[in-house]
């Protein structure tokens, strides 16, 4: 069965960046995964969409048009990515 395609209207997963690492390597927020809405889509890249990501503490918004578009990854943990929620049994 292929990937569906993003669409307006989706939910999917972000992976937040995370703070920045400390000397130590550690961070004091690592990457997580929150909840998102597709609010644009790229014609030209079907990975490549705009979000509106609802974090614990408000809404972050990443456009296509100010260069803040999110790209699909295979790869779940990488921090800036979307991915397909993850199906629970």
């Amino acid at each position: 069965m292929p990937t569906p395609r993003p669409s307006v209207g989706r939910t999917v997963h972000y992976v937040s960046h995370g703070t920045p690492p400390r000397g130590d390597g550690s961070q004091a927020f690592p990457p997580a995964c929150r909840a998102a809405v597709v609010t644009e889509t790229d014609p030209d890249d079907p990975g490549r969409v705009g979000l509106a990501v609802l974090n614990p503490t408000g809404q972050f918004f990443h456009p296509l048009a100010a260069g803040g578009s999110v790209h699909a990854e295979a790869d779940t943990g990488l921090g800036g990515s979307w991915h397909w929620p993850e199906r629970v049994a």
